[in-house]
């Protein structure tokens, strides 16, 4: 069609609904038919408003905001789009069909699409307003991008938040502000968490997993009325029945409302939204659609995505004259996401509602497991899962498509009925949706793997399947693989799975073999050689990492390669001041390093001293200004308590004063600490060294860790863990000889060091390679490994040196300069003690006191 013949469409609305909306008009030539433009509030491109809870928490994109964008602002270029971002629509005028905008633009029309979503609802309370626009400095809502990043700075200098609302927004934000640190309470003025898609039994369970686990204070029943200010900041908030509770930062989540003002002023009818009929179009004017959560359908309005999605489907197809009979009969409420960390899934009623309803339920509070199923006249009308959704395909299609159900209706709630999750994906009708985030169904996915594609990332990247909360992922792939083997492929792996960095087409092994052949010796020295795009922020910190690996004493330091803590050499905390610990090589001190740590305590009004469980005592709230004055006074080499790199070895007393001891574990820790002291890795690695299988020290649930079995004879364990994975170590082999055991114990770090990936742990590291593997490798030396990893970790044995060193001659001028705001933390009542009498040995033990 000549552009001069083709309709104006405007689109108020750059959101989810407006922007979907436009993607299926454009999708059924509606480009051809229609100019389109879009105004938007936000000066943005539309982004994916799931994924803010996941910016919040810093897990969007492995870090990327990037990720969030579904349309970034090249799209509607591409698109032939005329976008004002940043403009708001201010009215109307039906009759000489014109729009005009706050920023003086007035725009005719022939069709008019309103997509305008909703707010944050702010529940009268005094103190939440400064003025009629503006919150109290502190106050939050949590609806847009902007709000999450002035969430995140927030954050980022401030301990205690009050999240109001205990539906899934709030129970997401108050997720994501633990991630930052902050003690976090949740304040639900119901006696129920996430009432809305929980029933009283299942909303118990969840607090009681955001309480044990995560450590989220739970309120239920109280009712916020006031938010205590001082100096023009938040600092608590008032409860109706007097009490209240200190906090830096309210968050509120109390519920949304349509922004429906503009339908309002401009004479449309509105109820609790804009009133439209079934083909999505206000019953006023023909000419005007609503979609989204501005929009009221019989009554209903939806704040589900799934239901936008079928909305912008309708108005497409009728919009453009693709079906003209195209009719929107509302949706049925089923939903399958993650909330902070948890699985939930749930559809339909959550209570029976009739005599004759069937409700059967299954609750397990000590893994946080709740199931229940309700049945009408042998159809499924509702279901609650949460902690395992492990049925949730097939109980979507039987409340979808009101399949038969099993007698023994307990068989729904367990595999024992119905298919299993990979059956239940291959018999899945391709009507069903698996993403409910970015409404997507079986038979988009299955489609898009007829295209060519396949590869589970490349079919979720071209229909953003997963690219919400992410808990459809393991369904999406078991949907791509069995798309693909049907037709006779296999899947392909991602190619970029197996790189090292994501900016480098290389896996580990071949990167270094590039880096050794090219002699780079630098991290810019790499992204100049390798890196296809350039420089690239997320691969700056492995990169520098491998290349003290390959380089050791050769490595050319850039500091902008390095995080915060590498850089000054000590652990920043959430008020922006320093953890310092000193190395006490096998947990041994002395009472002259017990004194000067006493004596740089006072000197620098040290708020608290910390015997951690590695056997090392920490100094916490050191100004960074002060760190080379701190290690001067010290007169301690640096214990590596912040970064990925050989940080401790934990001993037990050993031979020498314990009756059980079978070998001199004492010694053994020390001088496998001295040895392999700060050694950079993919990841942190604690060792443990115990004298007889009685294990005091742990050595079983550490990276590494050497057990005596007989004199002068170890066990030496790998890839154990006890944080929050717990896993009992494997048994590489049984040594003789105190030689022997650091011998194998640097084979296994070298190799270890050249082929984990990075941030992998070696208690995943251990069972993807396999222990058979690794015994082939480093103790029959299958392959003739073992003399070139000894060789190498004896080059970076002899290129350690302490970085504490910097402290004298900074690396940088700004190196210790101090440009954070601080946080008054509250003291820490420290005991007096008496010192031991010089020239006395002073061991920490694995409890965290002294021996």
């Amino acid at each position: 069609m000549p552009d001069q013949d083709r309709r104006e469409l405007v689109v108020i609305g750059n959101g989810m609904a407006g922007a979907r909306a436009v993607e299926e008009i454009l999708g059924r030539g509606g480009g051809q038919r229609f100019r389109i433009t879009m105004f938007g509030d936000e000066p943005y491109g539309n982004y994916n408003r799931i994924m803010l809870s996941h910016v919040l928490a810093g897990e969007g994109g492995d870090g990327d905001m990037d990720e969030i964008y579904l349309n970034p602002l090249g799209w509607y270029a591409d698109n032939d789009i005329t976008l004002h971002a940043g403009v708001r629509i201010v009215r109307i005028d039906r009759f000489a069909r014109k729009v005009f905008a706050d920023d003086g633009t007035v725009l005719a029309y022939d069709k008019l699409i309103i997509a305008t979503g909703s707010r944050t609802f702010f529940p009268p309370m005094d103190g939440m307003w400064v003025d009629d626009r503006t919150l109290t400095p502190g106050v939050f809502g949590f609806r847009t991008l902007d709000d999450t990043t002035a969430m995140i700075d927030h954050a980022s200098v401030h301990r205690r938040a009050v999240v109001i609302g205990g539906g899934l927004l709030g129970l997401e934000a108050a997720y994501g502000l633990r991630q930052h640190g902050l003690a976090v309470h949740v304040v639900q003025s119901g006696p129920v968490l996430m009432n809305q898609q929980l029933d009283a039994e299942a909303g118990a369970i969840l607090r009681m997993v955001l309480e044990r686990k995560l450590g989220i204070d739970v309120r239920t029943g109280q009712r916020p009325t006031a938010i205590r200010g001082s100096g023009g900041a938040v600092v608590g908030v008032v409860f109706g029945d007097g009490s209240d509770i200190d906090a830096d930062m309210v968050v509120v989540t109390a519920g949304i409302r349509p922004n429906v003002g503009l339908g309002v002023v401009s004479g449309l009818t509105v109820e609790r939204a804009i009133v439209v009929d079934d083909q999505m179009r206000t019953v006023d004017d023909p000419d005007i659609y609503a979609v989204g959560e501005c929009a009221q359908h019989r009554g209903q309005v939806y704040g589900l995505v799934a239901p936008l999605w079928e909305q912008a489907t309708v108005l497409a197809d009728h919009i453009t004259g693709a079906d003209p009979k195209a009719a929107y009969h509302g949706s049925r409420n089923a939903t399958k996401l993650k909330v902070a960390g948890v699985d939930v899934a749930s559809m339909g009623i959550k209570h029976p509602e009739r005599e004759d309803d069937e409700f059967v339920r299954f609750s397990e509070p000590r893994r946080g497991v709740y199931k229940s199923v309700v049945v009408r006249d042998g159809k499924l009308v509702g279901a609650t899962l949460l902690g395992d959704v492990g049925k949730v395909a097939f109980l979507t299609q039987s409340f979808d498509r009101g399949l038969p159900l099993p007698e023994e209706r307990v068989q729904l709630l367990f595999e024992l009925a119905g298919p299993g999750e990979a059956q239940g994906a291959a018999e899945m009708d391709d009507s069903v949706q698996v993403c409910n985030c970015n409404g997507v169904s079986k038979g988009t996915l299955t489609a898009c793997v007829g295209s060519g594609e396949h590869s589970v990332t490349g079919v979720m990247a071209a229909t953003r399947a997963g690219k919400g909360c992410g808990a459809c992922k393991p369904l999406v792939a078991q949907i791509v693989e069995w798309a693909v083997e049907r037709g006779g492929g296999a899947v392909e792996v991602d190619e970029g799975a197996s790189w090292y960095v994501p900016s480098i087409p290389l896996d580990k092994p071949a990167l270094i073999e590039a880096i050794r052949a090219h002699q780079l010796k630098s991290v810019s020295a790499v992204f100049a050689a390798l890196a296809p795009e350039g420089e690239d922020a997320a691969s700056k910190m492995p990169l520098a990492s491998l290349l003290k690996v390959i380089w050791a004493g050769e490595f050319v330091d850039e500091r902008d390669a390095r995080y915060i803590n590498d850089r000054v050499h000590a652990n920043i905390q959430r008020d922006g001041t320093f953890s310092v610990v000193p190395r006490m090589s096998g947990g041994v001190t002395t009472a002259d390093e017990l004194r000067r740590i006493a004596d740089v305590a006072d000197k620098f009004a040290i708020p608290m001293i910390k015997v951690t469980g590695g056997q090392r005592i920490d100094l916490l709230g050191v100004r960074k200004e002060d760190l080379p004055a701190v290690w001067a006074d010290l007169d301690m080499p640096s214990g590596y308590a912040y970064g990925k790199s050989m940080r401790t070895v934990k001993t037990c007393v050993g031979t020498d004063y314990c009756r059980y001891g079978l070998g001199d574990s004492t010694r053994l820790g020390i001088d496998i600490e001295e040895r392999y002291k700060g050694l950079e890795s993919p990841g942190k690695l604690k060792l443990a060294v115990a004298g007889c299988p009685r294990n005091c020290s742990e050595a079983l649930v550490k990276d590494i860790g050497l057990v005596a079995v007989g004199e002068d004879r170890w066990e030496v364990y790998i890839g154990g863990a006890a944080g929050a994975a717990v896993r009992k170590g494997d048994v590489l082999a049984v040594v003789t000889g105190r030689d022997e055991a650091i011998r194998l114990t640097g084979v296994f770090m070298q190799y270890y060091r050249e082929n984990g990936r990075w941030l992998e742990r070696t208690y995943d590291f251990v069972p993807r390679v396999g222990l058979d593997e690794l015994k082939a490798l480093l103790v029959q030396d299958r392959d003739g490994l073992v003399a070139g990893l000894e060789e190498r970790m004896q080059t970076a044995v002899d290129a350690y040196a302490d970085p504490w060193r910097e402290g004298r001659e900074p690396a940088t001028t700004g190196q210790f300069r101090d440009a954070l705001p601080l946080i008054p933390l509250p003291r820490v009542p420290v005991r007096d003690g008496s010192s031991s009498p010089a020239g006395t040995t002073t061991e920490l033990n694995g409890s965290g006191a002294m021996a």
